[in-house]
């Protein structure tokens, strides 16, 4: 039967899927009561007909249908609506069907008979863990209005090829280690492998891990129980159901204490989980990223990180080059931030001069791209003039080392040869290897080397 089209357009839209007609009566009735628009149906076929006209928030349904399965149904209502909240109801519950409802998607599960007070804790759960996205997505645009998103298009070659990389890891659903010192830009990474991803649709959340306390970041993470602790007047969802479908950035990672890190390890690997002082055991499907700028393999033999956690995260590992070298992306990234924050402080555009030019390709940059960032947002509130000299820029960056070669470059031959070799020769892990890679027999990579040396 379907049941008052006119409620509010803020009421939820609730599904009911059962062929016990005295079960519909009763659900639409308490549902109803609450504020929610119902329809409810006896059948899949009816489920489905009416979830292709009307977009529900959430589904009540029975596991056992007169004419199929209700297990073998629940897919199907999410595949029509993926962000719907199926609440399972069946008369014959086991751990068994609970956990292999939630594996299919279902987001709770309610044992027949039911109360009036239990359908008003989940409707209210479902509703709080939405605001919750609502509030997510709501921040998520403000802080693009108000901090510049760095731009990942690169003439390096090595970050061209961390970005195909990306691109590739996107379509997967593996777990991603980025690796990379403070300020390369890791989470701009994590966000690009999210927006091209099949989740794209779902939130993208972001957990600063090392801000916290050990008792605070477990609720950030999992949620807490009213009760749990002092100020815990009711239940709070975490941020792994906030990203429920989406993306989770645990960003420095390897600041997680011992526990915290046997509980990720426990959701990555069964996707399950408990809020803080609960005992029900409650899932998320989402996609975990994390960041470090630590030697997590030292860490590892260290004892201080787990390497079976290690081994979880970094299904697919992605190294972030530091700013100083990828040259070729300074002066494109500077310009980007200046044109960013002159507009936020609404002057006209700025312009950096050759002078200053050459400045920002010398400094070493051990803050990567934030400290650029920073520095450029310092110019456009400070410097008075259209044309920014390299008075404008922060003691620190004025000469220190010569420019690095790159290619393109005012540079000898000889210097581009000396720094390409000494690059390979850095990451390769043996003398034959980077003769491999430089296109050379290693005796003649050892003479090129002993020219340099001797040069």
């Amino acid at each position: 039967m379907a049941t008052k089209p006119d409620r509010s357009a803020a009421s939820p839209r609730v599904l009911v899927v059962d062929d016990e007609k005295n079960i519909r009566a009763t659900l639409a009735l308490c549902l109803e009561g609450m504020g929610c628009a119902v329809t409810a149906v006896a059948s899949g076929e009816a489920a489905l007909a009416a979830l292709e006209r009307e977009p529900f928030e959430i589904a009540f349904l029975d596991l056992r249908l007169a004419d199929e399965s209700g297990m073998d149904l629940l897919p199907k209502l999410l595949a029509l609506r993926a962000e719907l909240s199926v609440v399972v109801i069946t008369a014959y519950a086991t751990i068994e069907t609970a956990v292999e409802a939630m594996r299919r998607g279902a987001r709770d599960y309610l044992p027949k008979p039911f109360t009036p007070a239990q359908i008003r804790h989940v409707v209210e759960q479902i509703a709080e863990r939405r605001a919750l996205l609502s509030r997510v997505a709501e921040l998520e645009a403000r802080l693009a209005e108000t901090i510049p998103e760095t731009d990942l298009a690169s003439e390096s070659p090595a970050m061209r090829a961390l970005l195909s990389a990306a691109a590739r890891v996107a379509a997967a659903d593996a777990s991603v280690l980025l690796r990379g010192e403070s300020g390369t830009g890791k989470t701009v990474l994590a966000r690009a492998i999210h927006r091209q991803s099949p989740r794209s649709a779902a939130p993208f959340v972001v957990v600063n891990c090392p801000t916290l306390t050990e008792e605070l970041l477990a609720s950030e993470l999992f949620g807490h129980a009213r009760g749990a602790f002092t100020g815990a007047v009711r239940d709070q969802p975490g941020r792994v159901e906030a990203a429920e479908g989406g993306t989770l950035f645990l960003d420095e990672i390897g600041e997680l204490s011992p526990s915290l890190q046997a509980k990720l390890l426990r959701f990555l690997q069964e996707r399950a989980f408990e809020r803080v002082g609960e005992t029900r055991t409650r899932s998320a499907d989402v996609r975990v990223i994390a960041a470090t700028n630590r030697d997590l393999d030292a860490d590892v033999k260290a004892g201080r990180f787990r390497e079976d956690l290690l081994y979880r995260l970094n299904v697919v590992e992605l190294v972030v080059p530091p700013l100083r070298d990828r040259p070729e992306d300074i002066l494109p990234l500077a310009r980007g931030f200046l044109a960013f924050f002159a507009r936020a402080a609404r002057r006209p555009p700025l312009a950096l001069t050759r002078a200053t030019e050459e400045v920002l390709l010398r400094y070493a940059w051990p803050g990567n791209v934030r400290e650029l960032r920073n520095s450029m947002e310092r110019i456009a509130i400070l410097w008075p003039e259209q044309t920014v000299e390299p008075a404008a820029l922060p003691d620190r960056t004025t000469p220190l080392a010569p420019p690095r070669p790159r290619i393109g470059g005012d540079f000898a031959l000889d210097e581009i040869e000396r720094e390409h070799i000494e690059q390979v020769v850095a990451r390769a892990r043996t003398q034959d290897e980077a003769a491999r890679i430089l296109g050379v027999d290693p005796s003649t990579l050892w003479r090129k080397r002993k020219k340099l040396e001797e040069g």
